[in-house]
């Protein structure tokens, strides 16, 4: 079973691929736009469960 950082990654990926194709016209400009929305929402969710931790669910 695939764990949940392995699982957000993946959508983190794919996501960042349609938006960099249909936002950007020309293949480096998506490849730098794609790299950016990558990183932003991995780091964007690793801070998130930082803050949701401490709270039971």
């Amino acid at each position: 079973m695939a764990s949940h950082f392995l699982l957000m990654v993946l959508f983190a990926g794919f996501v960042s691929l349609v938006f960099a194709v249909l936002m950007r016209d020309e293949p480096a400009e998506q490849a730098r736009f794609g790299g950016v929305l990558f990183a932003g929402f991995l780091l964007a969710a690793t801070v998130l469960a930082w803050i949701m931790y401490p709270f039971p669910l």
